[in-house]
């Protein structure tokens, strides 16, 4: 849905946390995938690590993709539109995701999973993703700084891509 909105509105903000969304629906099915493989303590562990890779691996493209589509975005001067859509949903998210992550630190705890930890921890930079994104959208939309959505989303980058290349380093878990 933000995705479309994203588009709709020529955001690279919107655009990029809606493909963060789907980053985050990747990650809990790669955790869902990793829950069922306890029975083996081989394939637990493979599943760990091919869980956490998955997940590094979709940081690492959102992270390319935003730096290039607000890299261009700047260079032709593309003005989005406002989305109070997409303010409204970054808005929620900034309530909802710092919760969530919680519940799923405390899971991840539990189960005594790198996998489901790092899960977790995508949660958490989504809502760090979300206050930059609303600030950014919120700034175009109220005051007409263009520049304010691109800009934002470059600010994202090195988080994103942190993030990315630390999954994709990972050579063990447990």
């Amino acid at each position: 849905m933000l995705i479309g909105a994203g588009i709709a509105a020529r955001s690279v903000l919107l655009t990029a946390f809606g493909f963060d969304s789907v980053i985050e629906v990747t990650a809990s099915l790669a955790a869902q995938w990793r829950l069922r493989t306890d029975l083996d303590v081989h394939r637990r562990a493979h599943a760990e690590l091919l869980t956490i890779r998955i997940v590094g691996a979709c940081f690492v493209g959102l992270a390319l993709y935003v730096t290039y589509d607000a890299a261009d975005t700047l260079w032709h001067r593309r003005a989005p539109e406002r989305s109070l859509l997409g303010i409204a949903i970054l808005a929620l998210s900034v309530l909802v995701m710092p919760l969530l992550a919680r519940s799923k630190k405390s899971v991840a705890r539990a189960l005594a999973s790198a996998a489901l930890q790092a899960e977790a921890n995508q949660t958490s930079l989504c809502a760090y993703l979300s206050v930059i994104g609303l600030v950014g959208v919120a700034l175009n939309a109220w005051i007409g700084w263009w520049w304010a959505d691109p800009v934002a989303a470059l600010i994202m980058v090195p988080i994103i891509a942190r993030e990315g290349v630390e999954g994709l380093r990972a050579r063990e878990c447990c």
